[in-house]
């Protein structure tokens, strides 16, 4: 049972079912404009609640249990531990922060909300950070909560665990227990966030790149039902990853460290050196180029079949979805380092690379080519390649979703940092109304709009309190609401002609959309890709894939 908060001055105090939390009113100056009076509008937060144990000691990879309660009031007022990761390489931080929190008890959440109790019964929106499910947490300054409760909801974010310890391939441990983390984490906000004003019926779940991947599973995860009523996936779709491949990560980890490929055998390894040879294993793995990584598996338990076509048969039928990329996502794959220019200068060679990653003959990358003429090799690469794992899926998954409740978006406003365009993860800091955190500028630039911010953010409150982000739903027209390329508006089938071409080159086998030509590349095509493409990039290092 949760009890009602009770207040000091400065110090909200509310109930949890594992004990009391202390957490701290904070106040942000200046900000708000437009949005009904909110300007610098009192709000209580808490960092660090545990909704699980440490998982570590005996817990080491495996699925999440409660936190042992506590007696007394545990203070709330600090971010709590971040899952271990290795660190990004000099390239991508400079543009990427991620920040580190030391401690094992890393299985935590945060909550900021502007009315405490439960007669409040405001939307809850729930936050799953990206960062290919080895990177992130929910201390990255840009997830900043403030401006959702600013505006009458009750924001949640959450760490999961990443990697090897969320994500690797044991025979001796159940999988996926990164995800498992998540479902508890949903698990806890059912059960607690009365109490901190929220209305548990009315839960959003949102989450870019990985975490839109991690959505999309839960979406279809038959053990999720009735967590959340609506769902925004940011750059990310429904899918799993092929388990052989995850295997392949686990091996070579296991290889470098000189032991046996077993959770046992792992959890005996110094964390830091684990991290060290994840991070060594996983540098060459990017969207462009695969590789292995790690990633969601089909389980037979959690995730037990393919999530894309759970949900095109049907699943989730009632949970209101929101989905969109950014227009120019793999500039952040290419430009950091130099990759876009050495892509440009393989030229063909680069071409053949791209169509065995995508699988598609060459008459796929030629209508490319017919429809943008003046575009270079490494974007007609970067475009064939986020179509492909990006908006092919999302298209897919729209179209299969009758008589609304769906809506699509694209971000379009171009960075003022050189080179990066509307690039993935750079949506973030409009969504969440933090442009002006110096973290949102590493990637942003200096000089992003205050207005684009605010037309993003509202849409995403406006679905959150009833499932309408102000735009036409989706249809057989296709409608997307662009922002960042004037004002917003909605352009109908912005990417159909594109999407066409994989239409035609398309085979019912496997999953997603894969073309039939891709049998007739054969072997050679793989050997352009895995050898001529990856030893003469030289890739800079921890490629953040989504």
């Amino acid at each position: 049972m949760t009890a009602e908060p009770t207040e000091s001055v400065e110090q909200p105090v509310v109930r949890t079912p594992y004990g009391d939390v202390r957490g701290r009113y904070e106040r942000r100056e200046g900000s708000g404009d437009g949005h009904g009076g909110h300007e610098g509008d009192r709000i209580a937060v808490f960092r660090g609640i545990p909704y699980a144990a440490s998982p570590f000691g005996p817990l080491r990879f495996r699925p999440p249990v409660p936190p042992t309660p506590w007696d007394g009031v545990r203070d709330a007022g600090g971010f709590g531990p971040t899952a271990p990761k290795p660190p990004y390489s000099e390239a991508f931080a400079r543009l990427l922060s991620d920040p580190v929190v030391p401690g094992d008890d890393c299985l935590n959440l945060n909550v900021w909300t502007p009315e405490l109790g439960r007669d409040a019964r405001l939307p809850v929106m729930v936050w799953i950070h990206g960062g290919a499910l080895t990177r992130g947490s929910s201390a990255v300054p840009v997830y900043d909560g403030h401006a959702f409760a600013r505006d009458g909801v009750v924001f949640v974010s959450v760490n999961y665990r990443l990697g090897v310890e969320g994500y690797g391939l044991f025979p001796d441990a159940p999988p996926n227990p990164g995800l498992r983390d998540q479902l508890a984490a949903l698990e806890w906000v059912r059960a607690s966030i009365a109490a901190f004003g929220g209305d548990p019926d009315r839960v959003t779940v949102f989450g870019q790149s990985a975490g839109a991947i991690s959505i999309g599973a839960l979406l279809a995860a038959p053990r999720a039902q009735g967590l959340f009523r609506r769902a925004v996936l940011q750059s990310g779709p429904p899918e799993v990853s092929d388990r052989d491949k995850v295997r392949r990560m686990v091996r070579r980890m296991a290889t470098r460290l000189k032991i046996p490929a077993t959770a046992e055998a792992f959890a005996a390894v110094d964390r830091e050196l684990l991290l060290r040879v994840q991070g060594e294993v996983g540098r060459l793995s990017s969207p462009v180029l695969g590789g292995p990584a790690f990633g969601i598996v089909v389980d037979g338990d959690l995730v037990p079949r393919d999530p894309l076509e759970a949900l095109v048969e049907g699943a989730a039928a009632d949970v209101d979805l929101m989905l969109g990329w950014t227009r120019d996502e793999y500039r952040l794959w290419l430009v950091p380092g130099g990759l876009l220019e050495r892509v440009d200068r393989l030229g063909a060679v680069a071409l053949a690379g791209a169509m065995a990653r995508c699988r598609c003959g060459p008459e796929v990358p030629r209508g490319y080519r017919t429809l943008h003429p003046a575009a270079g090799t490494a974007d007609l690469v970067g475009q064939l390649v986020t179509d492909h794992l990006l908006r092919v899926p999302l298209h897919r998954l729209a179209d299969a979703r009758h008589g609304g409740g769906t809506y699509a978006y694209e971000f379009a406003w171009p960075s003022t940092e050189p080179g990066l365009g509307a690039c993935h993860a750079l949506e973030l800091g409009f969504v969440f109304d933090t442009r002006e955190a110096p973290e949102s500028a590493k990637l942003a630039g200096e000089g992003a709009p205050q207005d684009l911010a605010e037309a993003m953010h509202t849409a995403w409150v406006r679905f959150a309190v009833d499932g309408d982000p102000g735009w036409q739903p989706w249809d057989a027209s296709h409608p997307v609401r662009v922002f960042g390329d004037g004002d917003p508006h909605t352009v109908r089938g912005p990417r159909d002609r594109e999407l066409a071409l994989w239409a035609a080159d398309r085979t019912p086998a496997p999953p997603g959309l894969t073309p039939a030509s891709a049998l007739s590349l054969g072997s050679r095509m793989r050997a352009v890709e895995s050898r001529s493409v990856v030893r003469r990039l030289r890739l800079p290092g921890s490629v953040p894939r989504r």
